[in-house]
């Protein structure tokens, strides 16, 4: 039997990471996305994946094609398997575009930060999707065809990928997408898809935003009393509303989701629990010595994801009636900085007198 037709909907950091592995493991990988400089480079020299530690760097053949060059798939071998790896607000228009090249049994796999399986469902249809998280994957897309990541591989220490269904049963597509994602690093099939992209959605809510609006390395934000109390409110907030909502929510930045709440709640015990953790995590190699995903979007000036993340959260929470005012305050923060009515500044953060 043919190995399936895959395609990576934008070959950013987490689309070009897991996609390399993929095709250097000999898998039919086509990497489709709009950064033309990118693509070039990808067609002549390859994607080059490189580690802070542990793993050596390596250079793979891919096959790249420009965004204009889609329509080419209506003379080509349908795709089985759409891994949409665009930011949030790309999303529609992403799946739309790939949809009409699906083979008759191809779905789609939301392989990115926020929670986008609803929108992709609305024009493919809840048959035909799977979720899958990358957990603390530290990886940046630093050049054409170079992509960098901050740490060796978690393997058994962590586990980077979770795949599922939305419907939670374990099906044997999630298992071959979970063996096809394993491997970039360790991986898992869950029953458990909405509790964990909720605990995704926490960890990003209390990093993503912060370092947009500051400018520091997740490392130094950590580092920092007020900012690290800060994050531990959004995080509250976040876990409170996805409670409320009904998610089994997993553990979240090595932390059992209740010690992070009741730390953003002004527990003592629960915010020395949370202390410590978190500053242990800055101590290990390569620990928090990146630029999260937002903080890199800012300083390229792209877009940000704040609306799908924080502001998600705001959203969320005023439709059963929890307000989170951490969060509303990071959203503000993070759209004037991306306005460039305001620069980046810690200042920013430790200015905020909250209720």
């Amino acid at each position: 039997m043919d190995k399936p037709r895959i395609a990576i909907v934008g070959a950013g950091a987490v689309g070009a990471y897991a996609g390399s592995y993929m095709a250097q493991a000999g898998h039919d990988v086509t990497f489709i996305d709009p950064w033309p400089e990118h693509v070039e480079a990808m067609r002549s020299r390859g994607l080059t994946i490189e580690h802070l530690k542990d793993v050596a760097p390596f250079t793979v053949p891919v096959q790249a094609i420009h965004l204009t060059e889609l329509q080419s798939f209506a003379k080509q071998k349908p795709v089985d398997i759409a891994f949409i790896c665009m930011k949030s607000y790309d999303t529609a228009w992403a799946t739309a575009m790939i949809a009409q090249y699906l083979a008759p049994g191809g779905y789609v796999v939301s392989l990115q930060n926020c929670i986008n399986e609803e929108v992709i469902a609305g024009i493919v249809g809840w048959g035909r999707v799977l979720g899958a998280i990358a957990s603390l994957i530290t990886v940046e897309l630093s050049a054409p065809a170079l992509v960098k990541r901050a740490a060796g591989k978690s393997g058994a220490s962590h586990t980077v990928y979770r795949v599922g269904e939305p419907h939670g049963r374990i099906s044997p597509r999630a298992e071959y997408i979970t063996s096809l994602v394993a491997l970039s690093d360790s991986a898992l099939t869950t029953n458990n898809l909405w509790g964990e992209r909720w605990s995704k959605l926490v960890a990003n809510v209390m990093g993503n935003g912060i370092a947009a609006a500051t400018g520091l390395l997740a490392k130094e934000a950590t580092a920092d009393d007020a900012i690290r109390a800060f994050a531990a409110r959004l995080g509250s907030e976040a876990i409170r509303v996805g409670q409320a909502l009904g998610y089994d929510l997993e553990e979240i930045l090595h932390l059992d989701a209740e010690i992070i709440a009741k730390a953003g709640e002004g527990d003592d015990a629960a915010r020395a629990a949370y202390d410590a953790q978190r500053l242990a995590d800055t101590q290990k190699p390569g620990g928090g010595a990146h630029r999260a995903s937002m903080g890199q979007d800012m300083m390229k000036g792209r877009r940000t994801e704040i609306e799908y993340l924080n502001g998600f959260v705001v959203a969320r929470g005023a439709e059963i009636g929890i307000a989170a005012p951490a969060n509303a305050a990071l959203t503000d923060i993070v759209k004037r900085v991306e306005r460039g009515d305001v620069a980046a500044s810690p200042d920013l953060i430790r200015g905020l007198r909250l209720n």
